[in-house]
């Protein structure tokens, strides 16, 4: 009986110290989380202290805060952007067996910001976050027929997504090209039925525009938009409230190729790439200088260290690769 008892007091003894250990570790992998976070704990029992150190110090310096969604004063809503925490109860696990830290064997979380596009009041997008290094090509389609597929093409020399803005009625008319542009995996928005300017259009008269384009856009293309670009930029709130109501964004441009003034190719690119910045959405039409221009514009956009993405693309919280 004195034997057993003196076992069950060794075993509560060992139990104790094994708890009190256990939530040391916990509590310093916790403290090296953004707020609010679910985290996973490592569970190892023998845990190298010099690698786990090292892991926590990595994290001080390359946690990143998410970024809420804002009304901006001048380029209006701007989407939020994730940010990005290291798992370190992961990235132990990975580098346990190996013994060392290797920096490529980190395990990043992405991590949401409070506020959400979708929780400002309706507001015109003209450009992504800032701080995701991407940028979305738009091109607004009503006319142009003969340019569409050579600007494919050189978008799929390149590896490029574009996001495409059709008028209602000319995807009703030419539904061949605009399965063209959906087949080669391009984004697809609503740019009105019959080009108005709709600022000085009714609110039934823009929401049959906005509406009569998205049931022929799904009727030929089984897609519902969820962008909206208005005619030459012609807009006003009652625009952006209607789109708002039918569950679209409206979005806009930060930089405008004007190529609809038929500008030399060469001075088209560099006007782009002088402004183009990250976040950056790039207005575009199916002409003759820009089919010239495009490729050219794509690697120096690529080259200033920019990804291309579609609109869709750009406006979500997601992180880039870095």
């Amino acid at each position: 009986m004195n034997r057993l008892l003196v076992n069950w007091l060794v075993f509560v003894g060992l139990l104790v110290v094994t708890l009190g250990s256990f939530g040391s570790y916990r509590s310093l992998y916790s403290s090296q989380f953004l707020p609010n976070q679910t985290i996973s704990v490592p569970t190892l029992a023998n845990k190298d202290k010099g690698l786990y150190e090292k892991i926590k110090a990595y994290a001080k310096t390359h946690n990143e805060a998410p970024v809420d969604a804002k009304v901006d004063p001048v380029w209006k809503a701007i989407p939020g952007y994730n940010g990005r925490a290291v798992d370190v109860g992961a990235t132990y696990k990975e580098m346990s067996a190996g013994k060392k830290f290797v920096a490529s064997q980190v395990v990043f979380r992405e991590v949401p910001p409070k506020t959400h596009l979708k929780d400002l009041p309706p507001n015109p997008i003209f450009k992504g976050n800032p701080k995701k290094n991407m940028v979305a090509l738009m091109i607004n389609v009503a006319w142009g027929n003969e340019y569409i597929p050579q600007m494919l093409k050189i978008l799929n020399q390149y590896h490029v997504k574009a996001t495409f803005f059709l008028d209602g009625s000319w995807v009703k008319k030419n539904p061949k090209l605009a399965l063209m542009i959906i087949e080669e995996g391009h984004a697809i928005g609503n740019h009105a039925y019959s080009h108005p300017d709709l600022k000085t259009k009714s609110k039934a008269e823009t929401i049959n525009e906005i509406k009569k384009t998205n049931e022929t856009i799904e009727a030929v293309l089984d897609v519902k938009p969820l962008f909206f670009a208005p005619p030459s930029g012609s807009f006003n709130q009652q625009t952006v409230d209607v789109a708002h109501s039918l569950g679209m964004h409206t979005v806009l441009w930060t930089v405008d190729t004007v190529d609809w003034k038929h500008p030399d190719p060469n001075d088209m690119v560099e006007r782009v790439t002088n402004k183009v910045e990250a976040g950056s959405m790039v207005l575009m039409h199916p002409t003759k200088e820009t089919t010239e221009a495009l490729g050219r514009m794509i690697q120096e956009i690529e080259d200033k260290g920019y990804q291309l993405g579609t609109v869709p693309d750009l406006l979500s919280e997601t992180r880039v690769d870095e």
